[in-house]
């Protein structure tokens, strides 16, 4: 939700070539891909290991879907 937080440790970030391709966003300081998908490739900007109970989730609904 828009509520959540999610741990950023740096400014590095990619640029998709695809829009199609961004999942989510984040605002940091300007407005970046978090969550990235194409195909069965994933990728995200953030650190779920280190962001509490919802980067547990995240982690966790990851493992579901490559489990299908």
């Amino acid at each position: 939700t828009d509520a959540d937080y999610f741990y950023f440790v740096h400014s590095y970030y990619c640029v998709p070539r695809d829009d199609d391709a961004t999942v989510a966003t984040v605002d940091y300081g300007v407005q970046l891909a978090a969550v990235v998908n194409k195909e069965n490739v994933y990728g995200v900007q953030f650190h779920p290991e280190k962001s509490s109970k919802k980067g547990l989730q995240v982690l966790n609904n990851f493992v579901r879907m490559c489990k299908r």
